[in-house]
């Protein structure tokens, strides 16, 4: 049997090994396309919208539509925000802003964003601020009828919002795969906290404020003028449309530059993920229940403080990043207490959270209507399609 002695395999066109072999009979092999969990973004191919699946009027930045992602706004056009199926092969939901109301002409502090934050104790693998700072790669998939240049920012908000930007160029109105390779940052490390400490911003519209001479495009101290040099404005016409999926951002361990193919997760998975940042409790059908009157419950296990005093401990799906706090969707006979076998209708105005609550689970209460019997066991369930409870803890 014969013995083929090598320090290393490549390909011929390759200008590093494949497979790296040692001394002691071990080797290190450059897998780079197929490993699991190398996608930070959570929610990038837009499955999982837990808030709305459309939400009109919009003209204030916030959480609305697919989970995780935030929507940076001042003062630049009326937007419809909606899950949308119009996608790229191999994916099944994108996240479409359209605008109804325009602003041709932005005011100097006019700016839009989409945006998602991230934990320090996610992104430690990036070794930022390190002699061993890592590059990343930004991928995604766009489709807009407003061609021109656009913009892609990543921060850093443990070290005095250090930025970095790169531009991308669309020139047609198909659906695109576009990759954005940010240096290495050997500034300011990320604290491992679940505070927020990254933020990746794919800009829509920027005022003069922003769009100074030059685009920062190495890592340096915040310079509101070299953010967003260049880009388009979407918002200045009423028939723009701008749609997203497949937002992936690794951590570029082998220096190449290249963009790994888009890591799908399973539809479970990805609500889990998210969950850790909202959870919703809501009559509309979706979590099932009776669907004909919006009744889910709540919980199945409240207690009658006194005949107007209603607790209840709720837990979460999964555990939330940091003690959330909660919206009450209200409105008439939008939530029921049955108590005693008589059921009793209320707005919700009375719900809140208790001081008691934690990352594990909610103690809610409901204090105002006299809905039963002091020291009586009771239920509580949303009676209507629009009742709504968001659990929220996002960056």
């Amino acid at each position: 049997m014969s013995t083929l002695k090598v320090d290393g395999i490549r390909s011929n066109s390759a200008t590093s090994d494949a497979i790296t072999l040692a001394s002691d009979g071990t080797c290190t092999a450059n897998i780079t396309n197929n490993l699991s969990n190398r996608n930070k973004v959570i929610n990038g191919a837009m499955q999982i919208s837990q808030r709305n699946t459309q939400v009109t009027g919009i003209s204030s930045g916030g959480y609305y539509v697919c989970d995780r992602w935030r929507l940076g706004y001042g003062n630049a056009g009326i937007w419809t925000l909606s899950k949308s199926t119009d996608t790229p092969n191999n994916f099944g939901s994108s996240f479409k802003l359209d605008c109804t109301t325009a602003s041709p002409s932005l005011s100097a502090s006019s700016n839009l964003q989409l945006v998602q934050f991230f934990e320090g104790q996610n992104l430690q693998d990036v070794e930022k601020g390190t002699s061993s700072a890592k590059q990343i790669t930004v991928s995604f998939y766009v489709k807009t009828n407003k061609t021109g240049t656009y913009i892609v920012e990543l921060m850093d908000h443990d070290n005095s919002n250090r930025h970095c930007s790169q531009s991308y160029t669309v020139s047609n109105t198909n659906w695109n795969r576009y990759e954005l390779t940010f240096p290495a940052d050997t500034t300011g490390t990320l604290d491992n906290d679940n505070a927020k400490s990254f933020e990746v911003g794919f800009w829509l519209a920027a005022g003069s404020m922003f769009q100074g001479t030059s685009l920062q495009t190495t890592w340096g101290t915040l310079n509101q003028g070299e953010r967003a040099v260049g880009q388009v404005n979407l918002a200045d016409s009423t028939s723009n449309e701008w749609y997203i999926t497949g937002v992936q951002l690794e951590v570029d361990h082998t220096g190449s530059g290249v963009a790994t193919d888009f890591e799908h997760r399973s539809f479970g998975q990805e609500l889990a993920l998210c969950q850790r940042y909202c959870n919703v409790i809501t009559g509309d059908g979706s979590q099932g229940g009776n669907t004909s009157v919006g009744e889910i419950a709540i919980s199945e296990n409240a207690t009658l403080y006194n005949a107007s005093s209603l607790y209840c401990s709720v837990p979460l799906k999964v555990s939330m990043r940091t003690k959330p706090s909660i919206t009450v969707t209200t409105g008439t006979n939008y939530y029921i207490v049955y108590s005693n076998g008589v059921g009793t209708h209320v707005n919700g105005s009375g719900i809140s959270m208790n001081s008691n609550t934690g990352t594990e689970a909610i103690v809610l209460s409901h204090i105002g209507t006299s809905v039963g019997t002091g020291g009586h066991a009771a239920i509580f369930r949303t009676y209507n399609t629009n009742a709504k409870i968001t659990i929220s803890a996002e960056l």
